[in-house]
């Protein structure tokens, strides 16, 4: 995601996942807080109800009780859940390490007993130590996270549509000419998902992609991309017109409606032309042994340019 930190795994690859905020995080650490404050008043009331006269053994159970649910909520929901506890089930985040892989117990007792201790406090508050550390890291890091060598990241990303792949004009006589036959399915999904993802890739990761895109294109229809059009033009044009040949929609540059060739049965009477209509150009069928002129084909559209042939780019628009 653009402006976002980056992650690099252990092969030394960069990650660039969507890293929670404190706002986000506030919320899932208020959800825990308030299923541990309900774990602490029932415990409370079942002592209650048991009977127990003496003070020392209830404060012991007590604080007993505290620090478990404190520290022990956060460790087996993490551990368990691979980074998740309810409330950040609530809010779509999960804890995972710097190198992006799952935490273990090793990351999630260290967050859960500086949390307890530092981050905190002894109450279950958002104490101004985390927030004033999370505030000024980069990665919304508090000091848990900084001695457990995890970071919060957002799991639930937000709904894509798909993109309408529309064709550039400029390119429509050139897409027209192109043989697709080559262009796999696989392969056109990829451009496709990537045109879905232009906006959000960030620079780094936008250019190169759509480059190999590209060169993995043009080697399956043998077609590189004219002079000066841009990758994500390119892949918009081969797949609008990798669309409109398999039905795409009527009005679109170089569409041509398939007309059907009546063929004649043996006993049917003679297909009879209908009269012609006022102003319609007189048909003249030639005579026999005339010599006849050749009948000129009519292309579908005009191409603009040869495959390959240099082609100034106008009005092309980044996909959004």
């Amino acid at each position: 995601m653009t402006g976002e930190p980056d992650l690099v795994t252990g092969e030394a690859v960069v990650l660039e996942l969507p890293i929670a905020q404190v706002a986000s995080r506030a919320a899932a650490f208020a959800i825990d807080v308030a299923l541990q404050a309900g774990a602490l008043l029932l415990f409370m009331l079942a002592l209650t109800v048991s009977g127990v006269t003496d003070e020392a053994l209830l404060a012991a159970l007590a604080l007993g009780f505290f620090v478990l649910v404190r520290v022990g909520y956060s460790v087996l929901f993490e551990t368990l859940g691979r980074g998740i506890t309810l409330g950040k089930m609530a809010m779509g985040l999960r804890v995972v390490r710097d190198d992006g892989g799952p935490v273990r117990f090793r990351q999630t007792l260290t967050r859960a007993l500086a949390g307890a201790i530092v981050d905190f406090g002894p109450v279950l508050a958002w104490s101004a130590v985390a927030l004033f550390v999370s505030l000024f890291s980069p990665r919304s890091k508090r000091v848990g996270d900084y001695l457990a060598g995890t970071v919060v990241i957002r799991e639930r990303a937000p709904r894509t549509v798909a993109p309408h792949i529309t064709m550039p004009p400029a390119l429509a006589g050139w897409a027209a000419q192109l043989d697709l036959t080559g262009l796999s399915d696989e392969l056109a999904l990829m451009a496709r998902q990537y045109l879905a993802r232009y906006a959000e890739l960030s620079d780094r990761a936008r250019e190169p992609l759509g480059h190999q895109l590209v060169q993995d294109v043009a080697a399956r229809i043998g077609a590189p991309p004219p002079w000066g059009v841009p990758p994500w033009a390119y892949l918009q044009a081969v797949l609008a017109e990798r669309r409109r040949r398999a039905g795409g929609y009527v009005g679109t540059p170089g569409w041509a409606p398939v007309v059907p060739v009546a063929v004649p049965q043996v006993g049917a009477s003679p297909v009879v032309a209908p009269p012609p209509q006022v102003g319609a150009q007189r048909v003249v069928a030639p005579s026999a042994g005339a010599p006849q002129a050749p009948v000129a084909a009519v292309p579908v559209a005009s191409p603009t340019a040869e495959p390959g042939e240099p082609t100034p780019p106008r009005g092309f628009v980044p996909p959004s």
